[in-house]
């Protein structure tokens, strides 16, 4: 069972084997990708044949991780401003991320490398950069002045991020679309310029001849509708697109049971926030969005792991005890300083998350005798895999 912490292996013989016979399947129509080949051909060029590419997607992230923090240190409530540096740094943190993210891929079909585990790791980090992405995106407009549209907006990220495995869990590929995960990394790497350029002043600014709309009002705008744009076609997927028996998920259950995991996410920590006496999001939005934010990404996680071992996805999961917390205090008349408990909910949530991921990862590596951040080379093989890039250069040039 999930909820006895892992005391026993959470994947069992038979999702492992169905996950060592997975093999990744995915589109995309996106606009800048076909731009960006020849920056992600030449910097994949320049990566060591000995580096692992799981290592190349953790330490994006990390750089992510850091860059995002810097920025929470001097706006946690989202509302004081910034300083210009800190908003040029973010772009640069996630510029990083993006660049590394985008080359995991080919350093492992370059290295011979590729895997499951290597797919799932990539998901995984994604999961947790979304949240942190998106909170960054808020801090740079100052949208803590805005509780309900900081809300709304990253808990849309996080939706759009879980929908778009919902929907792969459900027709066995991910899809994306024209305007999709680069187009809206690239629209924030702008946000964060324009904030380091100008100051995030700037998107107070009214739009001339628009009854005095603020600058961020237009971006908010523009952000609803390409989310509502990607929901619709995700929808479509999800309820037209299942390959199971009649019609069902990749593990032959309902293509609506992934709504439920997802919903123990989102309508608790609206709940929490509406109904709080400290008002403990208002004050601390950094801290309640990433509590809560990491318990999407963990749920995320799962979703992916049950597409990959065509499992049945469980309901319950031991991240949620962290908003639990959080509940109950409010049940029993705030006994604790909400904030206090906020701060337990996130090292609980937080430590939860890794220990999962880390299980996981780890039975994985055991199953399919890999190592995480390493690709196990000697002299001879490391001469062989040069060799294999340079046969793969030799390949591209006559096709």
């Amino acid at each position: 069972m999930m909820m006895q912490f892992y005391k026993e292996k959470i994947l069992s013989p038979g999702q492992l084997k169905r996950l060592s016979e997975h093999k990744y399947s995915c589109t995309s129509a996106s606009l800048l990708d076909s731009y960006l080949q020849p920056w992600w051909d030449w910097l994949v060029s320049k990566v060591p044949l000995w580096l692992a590419p799981n290592l190349i997607t953790i330490v994006g992230l990390v750089i992510n991780i850091a860059t995002t923090l810097i920025l929470v240190y001097y706006s946690p409530d989202a509302k004081a401003e910034p300083p210009r540096w800190a908003c040029f740094l973010c772009a640069l943190g996630l510029f990083i991320y993006q660049s590394l993210d985008s080359i995991d891929g080919k350093q492992a079909r370059r290295t011979g490398s590729s895997s499951p585990l290597g797919e799932l790791f990539d998901h995984g980090c994604d999961s947790v950069s979304t949240v942190f992405v998106a909170l960054s995106a808020c801090i740079a407009v100052q949208l803590g002045h805005y509780p309900n549209w900081m809300f709304f907006q990253c808990f849309c990220a996080m939706t759009l991020f879980y929908c778009a495995h919902w929907q792969s869990y459900v027709s066995g590929s991910l899809k994306f679309g024209k305007i999709d995960v680069t187009e809206a990394q690239f629209t924030i790497i702008s946000i964060h310029l324009t904030s380091a350029i100008f100051g995030p002043e700037i998107w107070m600014t009214e739009i001339p001849y628009l009854n005095g709309l603020q600058l961020k009002y237009l971006i908010g705008g523009v952000t609803t509708i390409c989310a509502l744009s990607s929901f619709n076609s995700m929808f479509t997927v999800i309820f037209t697109g299942g390959v199971g028996k009649n019609g069902s998920t990749v593990a032959g259950t309902s293509v609506l049971s992934p709504i439920i995991p997802f919903s123990l996410v989102v309508v608790p920590a609206y709940i929490i926030y509406r109904k709080s006496a400290d008002q403990v999001y208002q004050n601390h939005p950094a801290l309640y969005i990433l509590s809560f934010g990491m318990v999407a990404a963990k749920v995320t996680n799962r979703l992916v792991v049950a597409h990959m071992t065509k499992n049945e996805m469980e309901y319950l999961d031991t991240a949620l005890i962290g908003p639990c917390m959080l509940f109950l205090n409010q049940y029993f008349n705030f006994y604790f300083d909400e904030y206090y408990v906020l701060w337990l909910c996130f090292i609980w949530v937080a430590f939860d998350f890794l220990k999962y991921s880390s299980q996981v990862c780890l039975e994985i590596c055991n199953h399919l005798k890999i190592m995480l951040f390493r690709i196990p080379y000697s002299n001879d093989s490391d001469k062989n895999g040069t060799n294999r890039l340079q046969r793969t250069k030799s390949t591209k040039k006559h096709h």
